[in-house]
C-alpha cells in the first residue's frame, strides 16, 4: 500500500531542521549505499558524526510516531536507519529496491519526508514503479510519501536547486502488506462506524475482529 502522509512537520519545526542542516557537514551518499546501488547513487547525506544527527532522527521518528496515519496504516514496530539527503543540480539516484535488512531490522515500508517546498527546485521528482506503470511524486515540504519497501524507484536528475529529504524505513508489527491493508480498511470502517453510530454492538464485532486479527498477524 502506497500513500502520502500530509503535514508530518510544522512548518516552524521545517525551518529549525532547515537551519541546522544548512550549517552541518554533508558526505558522498555513496557510503551508505550497497554495492550495486553504489553504481546509481549520486546524492550528500548528513555525516553521522554530525552532533545533530541524533535529534534529528530523533524528531522525525516522533513525528512518524505521533502521526494516526502511520500507526494505522503501517503499525511501525521499529522506525530505523533514518537518513538526511541532499541533492545538488545534477544529483540523482537511479533505479534500485532498498536492502531488505538494515541491521537487525527488516525493511517492510520505505519513506520520504520533503524538507523544502516544490519551487525551490526542478526535477528530483521520486518515481516510483508498480506492475504496469510508474509515477512520480514531489510533495510539499512537511509531507511524507510511504510506499513498500519491495518497489524498485529512482530520484530523477536534479535539474537546478537543493533538493533536502529526510528517508527511512519502518519495520511493522504485522509483515504481510496485504494484511496491513485489511487491518488498515477495518480500522477505517471501525471509526466511521463509531463516528456515525457510537459504540454499538456491531462496533464492538468489528473491534473485536481487528483484534484478533491483530494477535494472528503480528510479530
Amino acid at each position: 500500500m502506497l500513500f502520502t502522509i500530509p503535514q508530518i512537520l510544522t512548518s516552524e519545526e521545517l525551518e529549525d531542521i532547515r537551519l541546522v542542516l544548512g550549517a552541518a557537514e554533508f558526505v558522498d551518499g555513496k557510503l551508505t549505499a550497497g554495492w550495486h546501488a553504489k553504481l546509481v547513487k549520486n546524492n550528500q547525506q548528513l555525516t553521522t558524526k554530525s552532533p545533530q544527527a541524533d535529534s534529528l532522527k530523533k524528531q522525525v521518528k516522533k513525528a512518524f510516531n505521533d502521526h494516526p496515519l502511520v500507526q494505522s496504516a503501517i503499525r511501525p514496530k521499529s522506525i530505523h536507519t533514518m537518513l538526511f539527503s541532499r541533492y545538488e543540480t545534477g544529483m540523482s539516484y537511479g533505479r534500485h529496491t532498498d536492502n531488505a535488512l538494515m541491521g537487525s531490522r527488516r525493511s517492510d515500508v520505505s519513506f520520504t519526508l520533503f524538507l523544502n517546498e516544490p519551487d525551490q527546485y526542478e526535477g528530483g521528482e521520486l518515481v516510483i514503479e508498480s506492475a504496469d506503470a510508474e509515477k512520480a511524486y514531489k510533495l510539499p515540504a512537511g509531507s511524507a510519501i510511504a510506499y513498500p519497501s519491495t518497489s524498485l524507484h529512482r530520484v530523477d536528475p536534479v535539474i537546478s536547486g537543493t533538493r533536502l529529504v529526510a528517508v527511512g524505513w519502518i519495520q511493522s508489527y504485522i509483515r504481510d502488506p496485504q494484511h496491513r491493508e485489511i487491518l488498515f480498511d477495518l480500522e477505517v470502517t471501525r471509526r466511521s462506524l463509531f463516528a456515525q453510530s457510537g459504540k454499538t454492538n456491531e462496533f464492538d464485532l468489528l473491534s473485536k475482529s481487528v483484534a484478533n486479527l491483530t494477535r494472528m498477524w503480528a510479530e
